[in-house]
């Protein structure tokens, strides 16, 4: 096998990839997701954010990367339990990876484990909804 067949071998793979890549974030997007910025290693320098997308599936709102080849989300977060810290601006450093005109809201969940989450303002309203539409009896999972 010559140089000209193993090239053409990797460029083969690689596109492969990519439209695999492309397809499964289209597949995403059409399944009513949004566009979501996440990090869960949270430091003064504004790294670690991922570019995603999320969707709702009753009380849990799903995350996948959106460069990634895994078949199902990459987080899960739970209505229960998970309640809004901060909301704030993203620092300049931070914007480039995150959707435009994004919010970001530091949040906890039930176990105590920190995670941001960045994403525009249509998204940030539907978020809030589906954080508040709790069922009777349940506090609203946000502090004010």
């Amino acid at each position: 096998m010559g140089i000209a067949e193993v090239v053409g071998v990797v460029l083969f793979v690689a596109v492969v990839v990519l439209a695999y890549l492309a397809w499964r974030r289209i597949r995403l997007l059409r399944a009513g997701g949004v566009h979501v910025a996440l990090r869960t290693r949270l430091d003064a320098g504004g790294r670690g954010w991922h570019l995603g997308v999320g969707h709702y599936r009753g009380d849990e709102f799903v995350w996948s990367r959106a460069l990634s080849l895994r078949t199902g989300p990459d987080r899960v977060i739970y209505r229960d339990g998970f309640e809004i810290d901060d909301r704030r601006e993203p620092t300049a450093s931070e914007a480039y990876a995150m959707p435009q005109g994004a919010v970001v809201l530091r949040c906890s969940g039930t176990k105590g484990e920190a995670v941001e989450i960045a994403m525009g303002p249509d998204a940030l309203t539907g978020f809030l909804s589906w954080l508040e539409s709790a069922p009777p009896g349940r506090s609203i999972p946000w502090a004010s």
